[in-house]
């Protein structure tokens, strides 16, 4: 990664800081294969006896670790808006992957000079990493809560989480009713799993020097051709830091929202 882009991207997350985002519950999902921290934040007023939408959203690499936090950096204040949360209350998610994992297999070579990859490889494996199959875990646990309403589950993410979007839809269409991802990737040719079973809006900037461009163009293009409900969004000039431009969609969560599936 270039030395300029990544100051620009820790000093955008470094800001982000400041904002309280105690409202988010710390919570740590534990099993025999391991722990996932995570935030969940519940609705205002929340009422036990009332059905309420899932919405996990998956952190890009910067925001790794274990210290239950990072993970709310980007995406952590747009969902405490008070228009967000009194006309879409929701249970969110924001679960934290490991330093030494990913929420989807990939692979990629590195220009010496640049410090930026210049080939990749997504190898869709029998088996999820071990965080997204601990993600998996506690979305079933989740799913077995009376106040959640199964019908409307959806997963968001941007970057190394746009790839884990891709990846999680593609291994489950069968429980998320929609779906964005912001500057992802993946292997395109996953589509044909969901394309018709998970609504989905992609996001990125035609400048991304991080995340190759032409992976969101690819998967619209299949999706298109596959007759699926599918939106793209690609905003001109813009860098790595698309969420900024996504996230400031007056459409997006009223069209997620929008989204249930038959059960």
């Amino acid at each position: 990664m270039k030395i300029s882009s990544l100051i620009f991207l820790l000093l955008l997350v470094t800001s982000l800081d400041a904002q309280d985002l105690s409202g988010y519950q710390k919570e740590i999902f534990t099993n025999s294969k391991g722990n996932l921290p995570y935030r969940i934040l519940f609705p205002d007023s929340f009422n036990s006896t009332t059905s309420y939408p899932l919405l996990i959203f998956l952190h890009g690499a910067f925001e790794k670790g274990n210290d239950n936090e990072a993970q709310l950096r980007i995406g952590g204040r747009y969902f405490l808006r008070e228009e967000n949360r009194k006309n879409f209350p929701a249970i969110i998610i924001f679960p934290q992957c490991p330093l030494d994992d990913s929420w989807a297999w990939f692979d990629t070579g590195i220009d010496s000079t640049t410090g930026l990859a210049n080939s990749w490889d997504f190898p869709f494996r029998k088996q999820p990493t071990g965080v997204a199959g601990l993600l998996k875990q506690l979305l079933d646990s989740l799913l077995s809560m009376h106040f959640i309403d199964k019908s409307r589950v959806y997963i968001g993410g941007l970057s190394q989480g746009g790839m884990g979007v891709y990846d999680m839809i593609a291994r489950y269409p069968d429980v998320f009713a929609a779906a964005f991802s912001i500057c992802g990737a993946g292997k395109i040719s996953t589509s044909k799993q969901f394309a018709g079973k998970v609504a989905l809006w992609i996001f990125h900037g035609s400048d991304d020097e991080i995340v190759p461009t032409y992976f969101s163009r690819d998967f619209y293009r299949r999706l298109t051709q596959l007759n699926a409900d599918v939106k793209y969004s690609e905003y001109p000039g813009v860098h790595h830091n698309s969420w900024v431009n996504a996230f400031a969609e007056k459409d997006l969560l009223s069209w997620l929202f929008s989204k249930s599936k038959k059960r």
